[in-house]
């Protein structure tokens, strides 16, 4: 019978040592062995690295998610709002809200005092842009060459959102002073409308603000024109009124938008924005 693989490997097997030679075989059988471990050893750790590499991609790919990930959270967070500077006072204004309601125009509400003109606040105007867009439509239609009384007073005396937001710039006022602001600016305005005062409706713009809250430059009062003919006062983020009066909301958009208003250039600017809607 010819000899088999398996007949020479077991006489292989069987063969320890040359009683001749004295030479060990059985040995150099590993170190043959050995010489081909190393190569199935040195052959593993390159099959168990494609295998490690392969385990490691998923997490650098999601270490690399995570890095891309980051930034644009971040940058999502550092992101701000396009503001508008109100260049008299560098007092910047988001052009828009968390709500909607968009930046239409700013100003600056100056108060003479010993014959200076005071810069007392600078002011944003923001309005429901596409309330305030259908409302022209519809009163107004066709844009006209220039902004018109017709359209001013349209503003006035709608009930569609606006928002006045007002940050003080002047370091010596006090919560006193801006009431009396507000009472002879609303109370000049109702006469306007009306040709009587109504002083009693003048003073609940302010509600229950306290004289003792303190405004340093950079505060922030909010008075919004909700829908309903409702006034709401925020002072600091705290509501102080919420008043239900058409002819207080009329008067208070008056101050801003009337014949005599508080910036001939912010209301000039409010008039650019309504053209630009028709």
């Amino acid at each position: 019978m010819p000899t088999t693989v398996e007949d020479v490997t077991e006489k292989t097997e069987m063969l320890e040592i040359d009683p001749k030679s004295g030479v060990a075989l059985k040995p150099t059988m590993k170190e043959k062995v050995n010489d081909t471990e190393p190569n199935v050893t040195e052959n593993q750790p390159e099959k168990e690295k494609p295998e490690v590499k392969g385990e490691n991609k998923p997490v650098q790919k999601e270490e690399g998610t995570i890095e891309k990930e980051e930034p644009s959270k971040q940058a999502l967070k550092e992101e701000e709002v396009p503001v508008e500077v109100e260049p008299k006072t560098g007092v910047s204004f988001p052009v828009v809200l968390g709500d909607g309601k968009q930046l239409k125009a700013v100003g600056v509400r100056k108060k003479s005092m010993l014959g200076l003109g005071i810069k007392i606040y600078s002011f944003g105007i923001y309005a429901d842009n596409e309330k305030l867009k259908d409302l022209l439509k519809t009163k107004i239609g066709k844009a006209p060459s220039k902004p018109t009384k017709k359209m001013y007073q349209t503003v006035i005396d709608s009930d569609f959102g606006m928002m006045v937001r007002l940050v003080i710039v002047f370091s010596s006022l006090t919560m006193s002073m801006v009431k009396k602001n507000f009472n002879e600016g609303l109370g000049a305005s109702i006469k306007k409308l009306t040709g009587g005062k109504n002083d009693e409706l003048t003073k609940k713009i302010m509600g229950e603000a306290s004289d003792d809250i303190k405004l340093s430059p950079g505060s922030v009062i909010e008075i919004s024109r909700l829908q309903g003919y409702t006034l709401q006062t925020k002072v600091k983020d705290e509501i102080v009124s919420t008043v239900e009066s058409e002819l207080l909301c009329r008067a208070y958009i008056y101050l801003y938008l009337g014949e005599d208003p508080f910036d001939k250039e912010a209301k000039e600017s409010f008039g650019t924005s309504m053209l630009s809607l028709l």
